[in-house]
């Protein structure tokens, strides 16, 4: 008889990582399926990393409820699994006087939501962002937005799950969900999976998901986004994340810095298919241009890279977060579109608490709510720095000097729980080639070293899921 399972989780992002750190918070035999060769390889390894502040969500929906929550509690959570995270505040800027109404009604939205807001006139906006465009009028400041390390949170919070003793299933992709004996039996291209409780958590393939046990009652319509990335040139272009004032289709194009000190300008907005990531010259015209109207002194010439992501977006333009009536035990997590990163740990812990009131499951009183912390060795003083490689000497060996990234640090990233077993998935957790060189240089270095720590061939070292091997010939040194 196969292995039954209290819960299982589908889909590796954010949300469904969120949800396993916070169901291991209970004792059981969890599972977490997910299709790719690691976690947060979608919309969670592609967004604009901004913990938002909950002013824009129209009030009574489950985007402001769990938006607001999610967002109070990121501090908390960010120190206890160690992620790198600012709270910077967040400017949305008006250009016409349409704009400055618009602000008002968004200022009045945010009061209703709890949301700590205030109008800020031209004066006030260019003492404190310089930079930004001459033309506008105005601008609604919420000091409690952030930035965020996307791929570190949802990293972490899967390690912190795993440390607390819940499964982890790769390259798992489901294609099959039928109830048999009062359970869900999941067929995936890795075997079958049964279990009492079901949570999807799916992200662009929520509705499919939902539609193998049930007609669902939302319709994803995915929705494209292509960003720009500068270089850390420069500390002094924006100190805020700045937007343009929301319309139907989204909060429209930001620039903002991030927690890697990094420059992000984006997103587009683009009806498209689950799966296109692709980017194209045209919508990079555009950001570059919408971009100016923010900022009008962008150095675009600091550009590194661009690249896309797909957005769950809802027909029903909110979060879909309950339990099925036509399925006891299969919870939906659904739908969520922005701001969905600032509302993971509020719907981890909501959607476990619901599973754990249905199962009636008892408190794990192991549950150890963090992660054994990094060592980063750009936040380090000299005299703990050279403390550090007299016991550790791989630390003092440099493979990404970009981002100044150690040895020692891509070995730590490759032994955790959910640790990287891939060259983006290294790239994800320690930064090694998201420097100006993208990985020209280094690259190679973090083959070896994931073919060493790993004990399997150069050919065999993927770049991210399987079949993606860089080296497709027997290469040097490899045998």
């Amino acid at each position: 008889m196969s292995e039954i399972f209290d819960v299982v989780v589908i889909g590796g992002g954010v949300i469904g990582c969120s949800i396993a750190r916070y169901l291991s918070r209970f004792k059981g035999n969890f599972m977490l399926l997910e299709k790719h060769n690691d976690v947060g390889e979608e919309t969670s390894n592609a967004n604009s990393a901004i913990v938002h502040s909950g002013y824009d969500p129209l009030p009574g929906t489950n985007k402001a409820k769990f938006n607001v929550l999610g967002n109070k509690m990121m501090p908390q959570v960010c120190d206890e699994l160690d992620v790198p995270f600012k709270k910077i505040g967040s400017l949305t800027i008006a250009f016409s006087n349409e704009d400055m109404e618009t602000l008002k009604s968004l200022l009045e939205r945010a009061k209703i939501n709890g949301v700590k807001a205030e109008l800020l006139s031209k004066e006030e906006l260019i003492k404190i962002e310089p930079n930004v465009n001459k033309n506008a009028f105005g601008a609604l400041l919420c000091p409690d937005a952030g930035i965020i390390s996307p791929f570190n949170l949802t990293v972490s919070f899967m390690e912190n799950a795993m440390d607390n003793g819940f499964k982890l299933s790769l390259n798992t992709c489901v294609n099959g969900i039928k109830k048999e004996d009062g359970l869900y039996v999941i067929n995936t291209d890795n075997g079958v999976f049964k279990t009492k409780a079901l949570i999807n958590a799916s992200g662009v393939y929520s509705d499919v998901i939902t539609s193998y046990l049930e007609k669902p009652s939302f319709k994803i319509n995915p929705t494209k986004g292509e960003y720009i990335i500068l270089d850390h040139y420069s500390s002094n272009l924006v100190k805020h994340t700045l937007f343009t004032c929301p319309t139907k289709v989204g909060k429209g194009v930001l620039v903002t810095p991030t927690t890697s000190y990094n420059y992000l300008i984006g997103p587009s907005a683009t009806l498209t298919e689950r799966d296109d990531c692709s980017t194209d010259s045209e919508t990079y015209a555009f950001l570059r241009e919408k971009g100016k109207q923010l900022v009008e002194n962008i150095p675009f010439n600091e550009t590194i890279r661009g690249f896309a992501g797909v957005r769950a977006n809802p027909s029903t333009d909110d979060f879909i977060i309950e339990e099925s009536k036509n399925n006891p035990l299969f919870f939906l997590a659904c739908g969520i579109m922005s701001p969905g990163l600032a509302s993971s740990p509020a719907i981890g812990e909501y959607i476990s608490n619901l599973v754990e009131d249905k199962l009636k499951l008892e408190k794990n009183k192991q549950f150890n709510p963090t992660i054994r912390k990094h060592l980063r060795i750009s936040n380090m003083g000299m005299d703990k720095y050279n403390d550090l490689i007299k016991k550790e000497p791989g630390y003092g060996r440099f493979i990404c000097r970009c981002e100044k990234v150690s040895e020692g640090e891509v070995v730590d990233a490759i032994h955790r729980n959910c640790g990287a077993h891939t060259i983006k998935g290294v790239k994800k957790r320690v930064r090694a080639g998201f420097g100006k060189c993208q990985g020209t240089f280094c690259q190679p270095e973090v083959m070896k070293i994931l073919s060493k720590e790993l004990s399997v061939p150069l050919s065999k070292v993927c770049y991210s899921d399987l079949g993606t091997e860089i080296c497709v010939e027997p290469s040097k040194g490899d045998k």
